[in-house]
């Protein structure tokens, strides 16, 4: 997650931060030391870290075997499950939907059964024709279960590099089964997986899938051209209310995020107060305070939001920042729980930037307008709800698109939107660590 200090400081990101400022200081050339870059890690986190007031005494940077293993020890665990390392290039590419792989991802149905849960249309997955509501019965010729772990589930689908191959056998929604080898490549992901307008009752309702919020590659200012094109579909359509499922998108770019945000608020909030960002005390001189600067014609009495565990970050920031304005009605499983966000701390580090090492811990805590910032327990859902990748995007048989469409209707009084469910145990977001949970896919 990450936060934008962008006026006189860095654009921040709200889980991690897609900035620049590696490319555009120089430093002179230093050779690689392992020793040299442990010291570094350590001396971001004592400058840096959200919570540098909690560092542990005695540390010996140089013991340590590696560099995440010294992270861990420095993390503050109480609070923090975040923070990592990785390099500048993958940080860079991840939060432009780079990305190397099948491009899909897994879900479990009702039955218990695995499904595809969501295809993005240029990887190689979806250039293959898969759609969400495919039930995955073998990978590489073994059965599903045999891929069952303790934790969940371990596939062992290979290195995300082009070129690993694996072959998957699907029972179709037409009862049909077919076998695909599909090969690892590199793709742009798409954030946008469904857009609709219903008819219900006299009212438009808008349905929009939303899956990270990503910035377009090559784009100036920062911003999600996907975004743009959605709000305007939705606008051109004249809904009168708006379902924004959140139910897999685990966060990304504060500047998409305020897109979005800008687009949804009443225009009677214009100019009001979207969020404050605090970094540690050391730091406090750089924290902002950011208003609301509304575009669009978009007049949205409430939003409704289908969310899971696997929401977190920037789906959390809006959620958090409109609450105090308008209804905002949850529906599905409880968020994830993420107040606080990051940057990557190499742009400051001369000897992090040569070794091409990025270290992104949390480096700050936002508070919405009514200064709600310690949401670590997730946001409580209104209607609960679960999801079931056995139906496809925009069907009214899926279980949180239903309960939406039936509030919409009914009003949260009526029985079937408070049917009991069966919480999953295990969603595909925990499989992932570091920056591929701010955007898992396989």
């Amino acid at each position: 997650m990450a936060l934008f200090v962008k006026k006189n400081f860095l654009g921040l990101l709200f889980g991690l931060s897609l900035v620049s400022f590696s490319c555009n200081r120089e430093f002179d050339e230093m050779p690689t030391n392992e020793s040299l870059v442990k010291e570094a890690i350590f001396d971001s986190m004592k400058e840096w870290y959200y919570w540098n007031d909690r560092l542990p005494a005695g540390i010996d940077p140089g013991s340590y075997r590696s560099n995440d293993d010294l992270l861990y020890d420095l993390m503050y665990l109480q609070l923090d499950r975040w923070s990592y390392l990785t390099t500048q290039e993958a940080f860079n590419k991840a939060f432009t939907g780079q990305n190397a792989g099948h491009g899909f991802g897994f879900g479990l149905g009702d039955d218990g059964k695995l499904y595809v849960s969501f295809v993005y249309e240029n990887a190689p997955a979806g250039l293959d024709g898969w759609e969400r509501g495919w039930e995955i019965i073998e990978i590489n010729g073994r059965p599903i279960a045999s891929y069952r772990s303790a934790n969940g589930y371990n596939f062992n689908l290979g290195e995300n590099v082009p070129g690993v191959s694996n072959t998957f056998t699907f029972k179709l929604p037409d009862g049909s089964t077919t076998t695909r080898t599909n090969v690892k490549a590199e793709y742009q992901a798409n954030s946008v997986l469904h857009r609709e307008i219903k008819e219900i009752g006299a009212s438009k309702v808008g349905y929009w899938v939303y899956n990270s919020f990503k910035v377009s590659p090559d784009v100036s200012p920062n911003r999600s051209l996907e975004v743009e094109e959605t709000l305007a579909y939705f606008d051109d359509g004249g809904i009168d209310e708006l379902i924004l499922d959140l139910r897999y998108n685990g966060g990304g770019s504060v500047d998409v995020a305020e897109q979005i945000l800008n687009a949804l608020i009443p225009a009677s909030e214009d100019g009001k107060l979207m969020y404050t960002n605090a970094l540690n005390e050391d730091k406090a001189n750089f924290n902002e305070v950011f208003q609301f600067s509304k575009t669009g014609n978009l007049e949205l009495d409430r939003l409704i939001v289908i969310t899971s565990r696997g929401s977190a970050s920037a789906s959390e920031l809006l959620i958090n920042c409109l609450d105090p304005y308008m209804e905002v009605v949850l529906v599905g499983e409880s968020t994830y729980g993420k107040p606080v966000g990051s940057f990557p701390l190499s742009q400051f580090n001369e000897v992090l930037s040569q070794n091409q090492v990025e270290l992104v811990p949390i480096t700050f805590a936002i508070a919405n307008a009514a200064g709600n910032a310690a949401y670590y327990q997730g946001f409580p859902v209104t209607i609960p709800s679960s999801d079931n990748p056995a139906f496809n995007w925009g069907d009214p048989k899926e279980n949180n698109l239903a309960s939406a469409l039936t509030f919409i209707q009914y009003g949260d009084r009526s029985p079937t939107s408070r049917k009991q469910f069966q919480r999953n145990t295990w969603q595909m977001i925990d499989n992932f660590t570091g920056l591929q949970k701010e955007f898992p896919v396989y």
